[in-house]
This record gives structure tokens, C-alpha cells and sequence, in this order.
């Protein structure tokens, strides 16, 4: 199976050939896989070199003259290093475009701290409007990344070298429940599906399902506690932990209800080792969130 990053390639590239508005901005990242592209393109095709500020404003240049941009580098240098440029560039002159990240937030551990981005959801929350994809299989990448490209507006595609063993219908508009039950609610976000519903097996909860997590679904928590679910909620997020706690608060304000947000720890792994490795460090693989499901849930 090819992974996020092989489909995004794949997929811009022939949304290039179909799309004249489209271009896309890179920071050397990803620029091999673009070379096809980029000679059938060299005007909407354009590599900044490692310079992730000029990587966002380019963009928005682009967006100026009326081009719908696509920036891709890793998550790290795409929201964290450049996010000045993305608060004026994008957000002080009302312009949009699509960013789509790599890495995630510990997808290449021999790069060290300098390429993980756990905070980089909770860092785009500081800003109004932004959509936020976090798919969790390669075909739903590619219909996130489809969709995202049609539309006018300012989303980031948060793409994973992990992923779940089969794709889920997504639309980009709400959580998908995938299991029914009284003792609480889980919300699974994008590549953590798999181990969530691991962790679940044989448990009387709900489990949620969501790959586009801002805006978020607080609809589909409330009808999940109205169809009989107790008001105790975990969200089990692959990035920083509580990043989406209050919006979980925000959509069962006028419920008596407890939230547990599960995630990336802040504290800095500093034995870099593999992604399983950093999974399990984080309590994130099977074991390690039944034991704090089942603790919180009672």
C-alpha cells in the first residue's frame, strides 16, 4: 500500500493537469516526486529551496493573483517555523490555500525533535477559519486532499506515515460512528483508529470516528450522549493531548460530563528509536489506552 505522502504526490499531480488554478509551493520536500509535474508545470510548480517562510508567502502571493496554492513540507517546518507568515500572510490579508504536512508528530524519529510537531493542530487553533484534515488511511487522504482543493477556504491536511488497516467513507464534515454503547464516548482522530478500536473490544462505549477535527463535531458527541451514551468522553488524538478537550467541553456545555484527552505527552522523547516505540512511550498503542480508557470510564 502506497503511503499519505506517495498519494498526495500522485493525486496534485493530476489535479495539475486538470485544475489551471492549482500550484504548488514546496520546500525541497517531496520535490523528486514532483519533477513529472513540475516540467509539464515549471509556472505552477515552484521549489523555494529550504526556506519555509518564503514557502508561505509565496503562497499567498499566489493567492493574491487568484491561484488556489498547495504548500507541502513537513509538519514541523510547514506550521511550527513559518506560522508568523501563515497568521499575516494568509490569515491579515484574507487570502487562502491548502497546507499539507508530512511527518506528523514523530513519523521520522531519526530526524530528532528539530522534525516532530505534536503541537502543530493546537497551534493552528490560535487561528479563525482554518479547517483541519487529519485522514488516517491513504484513500482518505486523497478525498480529503480532493476536497480541500476544490474549496476556497484555508485548510491544512495533517498527512501520517501511519495509517489504519482499511479507509472509512469520509466527507469532511463530520464523525462517522463506528460502534454503539452506554459507558462513554471514544473519539478516535485519523491513524489511531485501529488501536482505539483494539482498545475498546468488548467495551459498552461509542466509538467515534473523525478525520476532520476543526470544525469540530460537537453535533455528533451531543447525539451520542442524547442516543443513551454517559457523558464521559475520551479523545484520542494523534498530536498533543487536550489539544481538542475544550472543543469537546464546548459542545456538552449544558451536560454534567467529564473529558479525558489522550495524545502526544509534552514531555520530549529523547531516545528517538521507531514509531511503534514512540506509539507505546505515549500510551497510544492498544495496551496502553485500554488501561487509561477502562481507569477513566470505570
Amino acid at each position: 500500500m502506497d503511503t499519505m505522502r506517495d498519494r498526495f504526490i500522485s493525486t496534485t499531480s493530476r489535479l495539475l493537469d486538470q485544475d489551471p488554478r492549482l500550484a504548488v509551493v514546496l520546500a525541497e520536500i517531496s520535490a523528486a516526486g514532483f519533477e513529472p509535474a513540475a516540467r509539464r508545470h515549471p509556472d505552477r510548480v515552484i521549489n523555494v529551496g529550504i526556506r519555509e517562510q518564503l514557502l508561505i508567502g509565496t503562497g499567498a502571493g499566489l493567492a493574491l493573483t487568484g491561484l488556489r496554492p498547495v504548500m507541502h513540507t513537513f509538519a514541523s517546518f510547514l506550521v511550527e517555523r513559518p506560522f508568523e507568515q501563515i497568521k499575516l500572510d494568509f490569515g491579515h490579508q484574507g487570502v487562502h490555500g491548502v497546507l499539507v504536512s508530512a511527518s506528523a508528530s514523530y513519523d521520522w524519529p531519526a530526524g530528532g525533535f528539530t522534525h516532530m510537531s505534536p503541537g502543530d493542530v493546537a497551534l493552528m487553533d490560535t487561528l479563525d477559519g482554518w479547517t483541519v484534515h487529519v485522514p488516517g488511511h491513504p484513500d482518505e487522504a486523497e478525498a480529503l486532499l480532493r476536497r480541500a482543493v476544490a474549496a476556497d477556504d484555508s485548510v491544512y491536511v495533517r498527512l501520517s506515515e501511519q495509517s489504519n488497516a482499511e479507509a472509512r467513507p469520509v466527507t469532511g464534515e463530520g464523525f462517522l460512528r463506528l460502534r454503539e454503547g452506554r459507558g462513554g464516548v471514544v473519539v478516535a482522530v485519523g491513524p489511531l483508529l485501529d488501536n482505539v478500536l483494539a482498545a475498546t473490544e468488548g467495551l459498552d462505549v461509542t466509538v467515534l470516528y473523525a478525520t476532520t477535527v476543526r470544525p469540530f463535531d460537537g453535533a455528533a458527541l451531543r447525539r451520542a450522549v442524547a442516543d443513551g451514551a454517559r457523558a464521559d468522553v475520551v479523545l484520542v488524538e494523534p498530536y498533543l493531548a487536550g489539544t481538542s478537550t475544550g472543543a469537546a467541553n464546548d459542545a456538552l456545555a449544558d451536560v454534567p460530563h467529564r473529558v479525558l484527552g489522550l495524545g502526544v505527552s509534552r514531555r520530549e522523547l529523547r531516545r528517538y528509536g521507531t514509531i511503534p516505540e514512540h506509539v507505546a512511550a505515549h500510551g497510544l498503542d492498544p495496551a496502553g489506552l485500554r488501561a487509561r480508557i477502562t481507569g477513566f470510564l470505570g
